[in-house]
């Protein structure tokens, strides 16, 4: 009879601790999903104000349509992206155009001066800083989620039940990292 006792409670000890540790996962991956989403709302938000810079720089600067275009094909390919590395890469990309743009914008005080133009530049400055900010907390997750599922004894449960490593949001390309040159 103790020895009917001592297995229900050690099955019982184990089952609350599977059954923990499966909820803590799914939390994690939650997070993970919350904090990737946060990301998005924050590319779609930039993705929708670089049309409105571009027309407005359009229209100083008519003989910049090289790096005009590049900043709406980096835009466009970034919408397309559809893994968080081919996101992060083309998001890469997108950012490094935009600060070609700004700095073209430095050759035309006109430019600089324009009232929509200012407004357009301070709202994009604003959401790379939201945008930094998403990616510190999605990569944050990211390491938790990635270090619950490979720590032992909860990485018995994640394999068991198929959970995987998620992708750092994370600057590959060393030439995105360095300003971009400009001569006039």
């Amino acid at each position: 009879m103790i020895a009917l006792i001592v297995i229900a409670a050690i099955a019982l000890i184990l089952g609350l601790w599977l059954a923990g540790a499966y909820n803590g996962l799914i939390r994690l991956r939650n997070q993970v999903e919350n904090a990737w989403a946060q990301i998005d709302v924050q590319l779609k938000r930039r993705c929708d104000l670089i049309p409105n810079l571009v027309e407005t720089v359009k229209g100083y600067a008519k003989h910049e349509s090289g790096t005009l275009e590049k900043v709406i094909q980096a835009r466009n390919i970034a919408m397309s992206a559809k893994t968080v590395g081919e996101r992060a890469e083309a998001e890469n990309v997108l950012t490094g155009t935009l600060k070609t743009l700004f700095a073209v914008s430095e050759a035309y005080p006109d430019l600089k001066a324009n009232a929509n133009f200012m407004r357009l530049q301070e709202e994009l400055t604003s959401t790379e800083n939201k945008v930094a900010f998403s990616r510190q907390f999605y990569n944050d997750s990211v390491m938790n989620f990635n270090t619950k599922i490979e720590v032992f004894p909860s990485n018995l449960i994640a394999n068991s039940f198929g959970f995987t490593r998620r992708e750092f949001f994370e600057v590959k390309d060393e030439a995105i990292r360095e300003a971009p040159k400009v001569s006039f």
